[in-house]
């Protein structure tokens, strides 16, 4: 279990590249985003993705959202990309939105009890991107033990996770201290699943809708 310190270029770069090699051996790692701090493991590593869920002490039946680096990866990850979530993506990605769409029938992947479906988001933070360049789409959930305080320090997230992590990178304190806004559009219209930093109202006037029908029952 190593800490690394992000704000000093060099020591940055050397955790950066120790966490890269923890991922790609199947390994545990913290991240810094802009929402809260993250527990993450390479999304195509079943085995580590099982290893991320008993950390947090979490069931299949939550299964774990993925962190991309870029606008582009969804196409290789979604089934069929709605018009709501490019017009979403335009508007808050990089940023504190996640959307949950239907997966490519063809990814080889476990993150739990999913039914077809994988949230996934583009963090606004420059650590998190540069390393998810590096080795692509990451299963990353809340630096936590599963109904603790989310984590938004390297060093909170240590205190509950301690050495079932490999490698923390800390970036200082998270600029939102909170997570993320959900927009579930795998359904007949996109749907709030938790409210978060991006508000109804911001969505809804992207989308071009009333922001009660975001938040309402499903019909």
């Amino acid at each position: 279990m190593t800490t690394f310190d992000c704000s000093d270029p060099d020591t940055r770069a050397t955790g950066i590249a120790s966490a890269v090699s923890a991922l790609r051996g199947g390994r545990l790692v913290v991240l810094p985003t802009d929402t809260v701090y993250g527990i993450g493991a390479d999304a195509f590593n079943g085995s580590a993705v099982s290893a991320l869920l008993a950390a947090k002490g979490r069931g299949r039946d939550m299964p774990v959202p993925v962190l991309v680096g870029s606008w582009h990866t969804i196409d290789g990850l979604v089934y069929s990309v709605p018009g709501a979530a490019r017009e979403l993506i335009r508007a808050f990605w990089p940023g504190a939105l996640s959307l949950v769409v239907r997966q490519a029938p063809s990814l080889h992947w476990d993150l739990g009890d999913a039914d077809g479906t994988v949230m996934l988001r583009m963090p606004l933070h420059p650590v998190a991107i540069e390393l998810l360049r590096e080795v692509g789409p990451m299963a990353v959930s809340s630096a936590n033990i599963s109904g603790q305080p989310a984590a938004v320090t390297a060093a909170e997230a240590q205190e509950q996770l301690g050495d079932l992590v490999e490698v923390y990178l800390e970036a200082g304190t998270s600029a939102r201290q909170a997570a993320s806004t959900i927009v579930d559009l795998t359904g007949a219209r996109p749907r709030i699943l938790r409210q978060g930093p991006i508000t109804a109202d911001a969505i809804a006037g992207v989308l071009g809708i009333e922001a009660e029908s975001l938040t309402d029952a499903p019909d």
